[in-house]
């Protein structure tokens, strides 16, 4: 649906120039505790591979611990912020970015772990410590009557914003709304003139009831990148064929469609308990100059992946990082990561 009343907020795209990643430390409270070791690698990787290209904010009480773990020495430096947390999904408890008459603008929307799944209260508060103890140099706006996870929005800095029905219209999240008021309710508060609803898309051991960012992305030059599914053997086939039929018939506010790129679909990965675990591709991190692609160790499935996102960034350089201990507790490497736009951050 469009709305084109005049506002004066815009909802910023992920590509646009950065400040800051914010990740949180895994600890032995969180669900990663049988696993930390395994889990701490893949975290410095992604660290690291952040720091050669942009500042990083790590939430963690154990900065020591972290500290001897990435080291010190980088092209770009480590924010240490001491806050409890619950768990690490900065994409879905971290702060969104908006701006605002030309200024940038946080918005603290409440986290309740995808309709009270599991404990959130510490996560939810992560963002009101961080106003408290003033590390952003911007305004902020308190959204805490809204439920709503970084994950389940996506846009391309133009006005449109990207969505699921099956997440965005559970009722654990906002019951007192439907869907035409959380539409509006979006509009208003992140500036966006068009909402497009998708309607199919669901992973097997996905806890977030259909997060956009592990299905499909909007990208710079009217580009979406989705992950699709060529194997009719597949339990996934039917439901991500159905899923870009409905990217294909989108328009853009001039009428034409969006340019389409397909993802592999990763082979399927099982935890110990024989459950298949949610991996995808669609689950990246853009930065400064540079995309960070998460990878499951199948070389052609994975250098595929890499393929496609370097088609639509070819400017960008193209990382992959192994996310397999990531995915044993059903995310990756965009769920676990929140970018902060430029003049957001004090001292950054």
């Amino acid at each position: 649906m469009d709305r084109k009343e005049n506002n004066t907020r815009r909802f910023i795209a992920e590509w646009e120039s950065q400040s800051a990643v914010m990740i949180a430390w895994p600890h032995e409270r969180t669900d990663w505790h049988y696993m930390l070791d395994e889990v701490e690698q893949c975290y410095t990787y992604i660290a690291k591979a952040i720091l050669n290209v942009e500042d990083l904010i790590i939430v963690t009480q154990k900065k020591e611990h972290v500290a001897s773990i990435i080291g010190n020495s980088h092209p770009h430096k480590v924010h240490y912020v001491d806050i409890p947390t619950n768990d690490t999904w900065c994409r879905d408890f971290g702060a969104i970015t908006i701006e605002q008459n030309g200024n940038p603008a946080i918005c603290d929307f409440k986290f309740n772990a995808w309709g009270g799944k599991f404990n959130w209260e510490l996560d939810n508060a992560v963002t009101s410590h961080m106003l408290k103890q003033k590390l952003f140099s911007c305004e902020s706006i308190d959204c805490q009557n809204f439920i709503l996870e970084g994950g389940s929005i996506e846009t391309d800095g133009k006005g449109n914003l990207l969505v699921t029905s099956q997440c965005l219209l559970t009722p654990t999240r906002n019951p007192h709304m439907n869907k035409a008021e959380i539409e509006m309710y979006l509009c208003r508060t992140l500036g966006v003139t068009k909402v497009f609803w998708l309607d199919y898309g669901a992973f097997a051991g996905d806890d977030t009831d259909s997060h956009i960012d592990t299905l499909a992305r909007l990208a710079p030059n009217d580009c979406i990148i989705y992950a699709g599914c060529d194997n009719p053997e597949d339990e996934h086939y039917t439901e991500l064929n159905k899923m870009e039929k409905q990217l294909s018939e989108f328009v853009k506010a001039d009428n034409t469609p969006f340019s389409l790129h397909k993802l592999p679909f990763p082979d399927a990965i099982y935890d110990e308990d024989g459950e298949r675990l949610p991996a995808t591709y669609a689950n990246y991190l853009v930065i400064n100059g540079t995309v960070l692609i998460p990878t499951y160790n199948q070389p052609e499935n994975d250098t595929k992946a890499l393929s496609v996102i370097k088609e639509v960034f070819p400017s960008y350089k193209i990382v992959g990082i192994d996310c397999n201990a990531l995915i044993k507790q059903h995310g990756s490497l965009h769920c676990v990561t929140m970018q902060f736009p430029k003049n957001v951050l004090i001292n950054i």
